[in-house]
């Protein structure tokens, strides 16, 4: 197992990330934790059903509770939410209790949200079991979705671990590696070209990808993390540059509604289309072909769903956290591994959008 420290300025945590990472917790909690008085673990029937009762057996010295929750981004809503609160008052649980998110970037968010609000904050872990929570699970953002805006309403909030067993990844279908594996290729992009080229030359299929590669992606992707919220935990600044391909993915996500089209791969899109524009604007030296052939080799649509209109995307974008006076800003490169902060007039941003759905159609 590896440890990877994360440093930000509220709190310092653990990484734990390896094969059987999960016998780490116990020891974690008796030496970090030791007054927990009560543990509620939340997650969704799809995880629960095949590693709630492994979690559990880790956790036998201690009193535990789980609730339920639905798959997917149908858990960030404001009812989800308030059910949480509402088993965790039930089940009588104080401010020495301790919230344990295991599943994939929804339930890490609903349960940080969670954890964050209830008693004005108490702890909690993140055990993620998806290649896209090695992105969400670090760094303290935690949300839920609201009807005009993925990630809207929430708060800055750190977990006191993040213990990562890279066994609860072998059970991924191919939809959910090429959703988590997209944040993958955001860090490489916006921090190193040598971690880009790696991954160009080394990763040819999601589904046959070796523990050790899985690994080392994933171990590679949260020290880029790091590297950033360290220096901008509440996203002042620098912070935003993690947001690349995620202003129109968002946008994708919402217009098509949650759970339509995965994170990643709508972020994806949202890539391409950042690498286009950082192309034309910014006169990017990138061979975008080579980039669009190897997501397509690897299973991933670079269209943006023929059902959604231009203009909807610009208003969702519009909504966009990064947007401010209604001036559209955009992550883009301006060399891999160099990203920049870029505002986009709204006009120009609709006819490249347009020509983009177009080619792509």
């Amino acid at each position: 197992m590896e440890t990877i420290q994360i440093h930000t300025t509220s709190k310092e945590y653990p990484v734990i990330l390896g094969a059987e990472a999960v016998t780490a917790i116990a020891p974690f909690l008796k030496e970090n934790l030791s007054n927990v008085t009560k543990i509620m673990i939340i997650t969704d029937s799809n995880v629960g059903d095949k590693y709630l009762y492994k979690v559990k057996e880790q956790l036998s010295e201690f009193e535990v509770v789980s609730h339920i929750v639905p798959n997917g981004e149908k858990a960030k809503t404001f009812d989800v939410f308030y059910e949480c609160l509402t088993v965790a008052l039930q089940e009588k649980l104080d401010r020495k209790s301790l919230f344990i998110a295991l599943g994939g970037g929804a339930i890490g968010d609903l349960c940080g949200f969670v954890a964050a609000s209830f008693m004005r904050g108490v702890p909690f872990i993140q055990l993620p079991t998806t290649i896209l929570a090695h992105d969400s699970a670090v760094g303290g953002k935690v949300a839920i979705n609201h009807p005009l805006g993925k990630n809207m309403i929430g708060a800055f909030y750190q977990p006191e671990a993040v213990i990562y067993d890279i066994d609860f990844l072998q059970s991924l279908p191919a939809m959910e590696r090429r959703s988590g594996f997209a944040e993958v290729m955001k860090h490489a992009l916006i921090d190193d070209v040598q971690f880009y080229k790696w991954l160009l030359e080394d990763v040819t299929d999601l589904q046959t990808i070796t523990t050790e590669q899985l690994q080392d992606c994933l171990s590679k992707g949260i020290k880029v993390k790091e590297s950033v919220v360290s220096k901008d935990e509440k996203e002042l600044g620098i912070r935003a540059f993690l947001n690349f391909g995620h202003t129109l993915g968002h946008a994708i996500e919402a217009e098509a509604g949650y759970g339509s089209t995965t994170h990643g791969e709508a972020v994806v899109i949202g890539m391409v289309f950042a690498l286009r524009l950082s192309k034309k604007l910014l006169h990017l030296p990138f061979d975008l072909q080579e980039f669009v052939d190897w997501l397509h080799t690897l299973g991933y649509s670079t269209r943006v769903p023929a059902s959604l209109s231009e203009g909807k995307l610009i208003d969702r974008m519009k909504q966009d956290k990064k947007t401010i006076g209604q001036v559209i800003q955009f992550v883009l490169l301006e060399e891999v591994g160099k990203p920049a902060l870029y505002k986009i007039d709204e006009h120009v941003l609709l006819e490249e959008l347009r020509q983009y759905m177009k080619e792509e159609s």
